[in-house]
């Protein structure tokens, strides 16, 4: 199989450090972004991973539980330098965000909603939905081949959107038909595989490795009596096993589970935490450590909420590293398989329509202060516009499509957009 770096050469850790540390800083806006954002680095700006290997990465990635993106982050690490790569990667797109959420948590149990911070953030939600815009049209460049491939990004688009299905429900109706429509083998050529398979004994390693430190903090804290955060950690735990199809599709399960049910934060609070988490950078499952530390410090102070915010960090990122470094050596084999290749690229083609979800669903909730729903279907409350969103993302579509600004300069301007209308408009 061809390698997917630049003339088999793969980058030092040091350049890793770099791009990664980049995609890790100006990784807002959810899924869609971000992935525009990896694409942009490590495909388009610096080569150093195929087209192919990218979008059937991001296939994958899109099957696994847990935070796609970051998932996707480490497996285009491991692509390149193993392990290590991976835990870089890893490492990079989830720290910057945990920094800045830990931040937003203690100045939140202080101070309240910080609206400062919020405005600012306005800004930046607005530059987000330029970004998502963006990833769209470069990843339906990419992804969308032929009629069929539009077709199934607009049926999948529809059917979570309208309808509301369940996305694993939509990915699996995908990949079944890329593979029964390719019963024939009528699909291109794909390059045999000559590489041996990894061991088994080297999957299951990773999977006790993994496992045992995915499970020992949780089971410490319950072992030595430490209820809440045992609590916490078994809560959390078993969200990283069952989020399956992103942030997104978990966060109305959780909120009801942790307001309702726990009664760990009121339903205000989570809302704050929802929409602080929506605005930082990082996967969006960030919201989780806002949660466990809002929740501890409530109860203990600042200390044990910062101790519950590393716990849940913990529980939710380590069963990443797990699922990709147990299963991502099988992923470039499996694409050489001709009916599995055309799965996953239906599976690809869906993935479009749910991103394009996620962008109308991110637009509608920066545009509109009020947007509720008729079934599944978003309904904004057109009399809860708000005119300085509607500002901000004219100022972004011009620094983006316009002007061409880089992201780092553009989030600059964006938070600056939002503070100065803010302050003029209240």
């Amino acid at each position: 199989m061809q390698n997917p770096t630049p003339q088999g050469n793969p980058p030092s850790l040091a350049a890793m450090f770099a791009a990664f540390g980049r995609i890790g800083v100006v990784s807002f806006g959810g899924p869609a972004a971000q992935v525009s954002v990896m694409h942009d680095e490590l495909v388009a700006r610096r080569a150093w991973i195929g087209e192919q290997s990218f979008l059937g990465a991001l296939s994958f990635c899109m099957l696994l539980p847990g935070p796609e993106a970051m998932q996707l982050a480490t497996y285009c690490g491991w692509l390149l330098r193993g392990v290590a790569g991976g835990l870089l990667a890893g490492l990079l797109f989830v720290i910057p965000g945990a920094l800045v959420i830990g931040a937003l948590a203690i100045l939140y149990v202080e101070w309240g909603a910080v609206p400062l911070v919020q405005q600012a953030f306005l800004g930046i939600k607005a530059l987000v939905v330029m970004i998502v815009l963006q990833a769209l049209i470069r990843l339906s460049n990419k992804a969308l081949n032929g009629r069929e491939g539009f077709a199934l990004a607009t049926l999948a688009f529809l059917a979570i959107f309208a309808i509301g299905l369940p996305f694993p429900l939509i990915v699996l109706g995908a990949g079944l038909w890329g593979y029964l429509r390719n019963a024939s083998g009528a699909a291109a050529p794909v390059p045999p595989d000559t590489s041996a398979p990894p061991p088994l004994r080297r999957t299951m390693g990773m999977v006790a490795i993994w496992g045992t430190l995915w499970a020992a903090p949780t089971l410490t804290l319950w072992l030595v009596g430490s209820d809440f955060l045992a609590e916490l950690g078994f809560f959390f735990s078993k969200l990283a096993v069952i989020s399956f199809g992103g942030a997104y599709a978990l966060l109305a399960w959780m909120t009801q589970t942790v307001v309702q049910d726990h009664a760990w934060l009121s339903a205000e609070q989570m809302i704050d935490a929802l929409g602080l988490a929506e605005t930082t950078p990082g996967p969006l499952i960030l919201v989780t450590q806002f949660v466990g530390m809002l929740a501890a410090a409530l109860r203990h102070g600042p200390i044990y909420g910062a101790g519950a915010g590393v716990l849940v960090l913990w529980v939710t990122f380590v069963p990443c590293f797990l699922w990709i470094f147990a299963f991502a050596p099988y992923v470039e084999r499996l694409l050489t398989q001709p009916r599995l290749a055309a799965a996953l690229r239906a599976i690809t083609a869906a993935v479009v329509g749910i991103i394009a979800n996620l962008a109308v669903w991110f637009t509608l909730h920066v545009v509109f202060d009020v947007v509720q729903t008729y079934h599944a279907l978003p309904w904004p409350v057109l009399a809860s516009v708000q005119p300085i969103a509607l500002v901000l993302l004219v100022i972004a579509g011009a620094l983006i499509f316009a002007l061409r600004l880089g992201l780092l300069p553009a989030l600059a301007c964006m938070a600056l957009a939002g503070l100065a209308l803010g302050r003029w408009m209240a």
